[in-house]
C-alpha cells in the first residue's frame, strides 16, 4: 500500500470510530467513474469534513484542482492536517461557511455535501461556478432512509430535515435547467448535467 493510500485509510478508520459522516467507498467509486467518463479536471467540493473525500478525488490522476469549503473549526483543522501530510499539491482548503464564501472561478463538478437542509441554497449559489459542459453532484439524497418516509420520524428536527430534502428533491425532478438522474449508490447521489447543451 502506498504513503497516500495508506493515509487514506487511516482517514476513513478516523471517520467511522468518531461518527465523522465520511462518504462511502462505493460512492466515491461512482463519482470517480462519473470524473473519468467527463474529463473531469477541476472539483469544487461544499463539505470537506475531515478531507476523505477530498483527498481520494485529489489522488485521481485527472484531477489538476479541488477546492474545498468547511465551516466546523475542528474538523476544518483536521483536514488542513490530512492534507498537509498528502503532500498533494491540488488541494485548496476553505475555512467558512459555503453560504458566505465568494468564489470567482469555474469548476467541471461541484460536489454538495454539507448541511442537507441547505442542498436548495448550495445549488442557486454555485450553479454559476459550473463550466458549460459540467456536473453537480449532490450526495445523501435518501438519508439513511428517511426520505419519504419522514412520518415515522419521531424527533421533530430530523422530520424537518427530512422533509427539506424531500422538497429540494422535488425541485430537482420539476426545474427545467438540469437534467437530474438519482443514483442509488451509497445513500443515493443527484447527478445533474445542464439541458440544451
Amino acid at each position: 500500500m502506498d504513503r497516500i493510500s495508506k493515509l487514506i485509510e487511516e482517514i476513513r478508520e478516523y471517520g467511522i470510530n468518531n461518527n465523522v459522516p465520511i462518504m462511502s467507498v462505493d460512492t466515491i467509486d461512482k463519482i470517480n467513474e462519473i470524473i473519468d467518463e467527463n474529463n473531469i479536471k477541476s472539483i469544487l467540493e461544499i463539505g470537506t469534513a475531515i478531507a476523505y473525500s477530498t483527498l481520494m478525488f485529489a489522488s485521481n490522476k485527472n484531477i489538476e484542482k479541488i477546492t474545498s469549503i468547511e465551516r466546523d473549526d475542528e474538523r476544518y483543522n483536521i483536514a488542513i492536517n490530512n492534507v498537509l501530510k498528502s503532500k498533494l499539491t491540488n488541494i485548496e482548503l476553505i475555512h467558512d461557511d459555503a453560504l458566505n464564501t465568494c468564489i470567482s472561478e469555474k469548476y467541471d463538478l461541484i460536489i454538495i455535501d454539507a448541511a442537507k437542509s441547505q442542498n436548495k441554497k448550495f445549488m442557486d449559489k454555485y450553479k454559476c461556478n459550473l463550466n458549460e459542459k459540467g456536473v453537480i453532484i449532490i450526495d445523501n439524497l435518501d438519508f439513511h432512509g428517511y426520505v419519504f418516509n419522514s412520518s415515522y420520524i419521531k424527533s421533530r428536527n430530523l422530520r424537518q430535515m427530512v422533509r427539506k430534502i424531500e422538497k429540494f428533491i422535488t425541485y430537482l425532478k420539476t426545474q427545467d435547467e438540469f437534467s437530474v438522474e438519482f443514483i442509488k449508490v451509497g445513500d443515493t447521489l443527484g447527478v445533474c448535467k445542464r439541458k440544451n447543451l
